[in-house]
């Protein structure tokens, strides 16, 4: 498909998905590397009483996920205004 024929609204949106889908990949899999290195060095030794390191990895870049998350499937700050504008208008009949 060429671009003139792509919605441009629609189009970010899919590459703001695609991003998401790629970003949640690699934070499984670095996650998984990361738990494997603690399992390997600290927690088959300790069972799981050794210190978890890798949950600070994960809780932080959770947060950054989930921040991509929201944006990419609620939509961004543009997006709302858009939409409070809308329902503004239909409240004032224009």
């Amino acid at each position: 498909m060429s671009n003139e024929q792509r919605d441009p609204q629609l189009w970010r949106i899919a590459q703001k998905r695609a991003n998401f889908r790629r970003h949640f990949f690699t934070y499984v899999v670095i996650n998984a590397f990361l738990w494997g290195i603690w399992w390997f060095t600290i927690g088959r030794y300790s069972g799981f009483h050794g210190y978890p390191w890798p949950i600070w990895v994960m809780l932080g870049w959770g947060i950054g996920l989930a921040f991509n998350y929201f944006d990419a499937y609620h939509g961004s700050k543009e997006d709302l205004a858009q939409q409070e504008y809308e329902k503004l208008k239909k409240e004032k009949g224009l």
